[in-house]
């Protein structure tokens, strides 16, 4: 157990949620497919305060079709903030699902507008 490696990724997921670290860009070690894989690092891409639809990151994976599997990769997504899979919404701007229950969602997204604009 790396006692210092785990204070430092936790001081980065606080400043995270304080939009004081917008970016929190931690080393995964995660099991996924090669779809899955393509979706998260999209997803890490998205920035800070912003949302995309799930057909925008289908298209921008080069899938334009794959929409619905976008939203299976999302749900299948381990690590919530490092893969910040809140950021997808529907193509309406409804929020859609959430792995972690829809009001974490709702109140992330909430958060995190809320601090870019401060």
């Amino acid at each position: 157990r790396d006692d210092e490696t785990l204070g430092q990724t936790v001081v980065s997921v606080l400043k995270h949620l304080e939009a004081k670290q917008p970016d929190l860009d931690l080393p995964l070690d995660i099991r996924a497919t090669a779809f899955q894989r393509q979706v998260w690092e999209k997803l890490r891409a998205i920035p800070y305060g912003q949302t995309v639809s799930y057909r925008d990151v289908a298209s921008a994976i080069g899938k334009p079709g794959a929409s619905r599997a976008v939203g299976h990769a999302c749900a299948t997504n381990p690590v919530a903030l490092v893969i910040p899979c809140h950021r997808v919404v529907r193509e309406d701007k409804t929020l859609g699902g959430y792995r972690w229950g829809m009001h974490r969602k709702k109140k992330l997204l909430e958060q995190e507008k809320r601090l870019t604009k401060s």
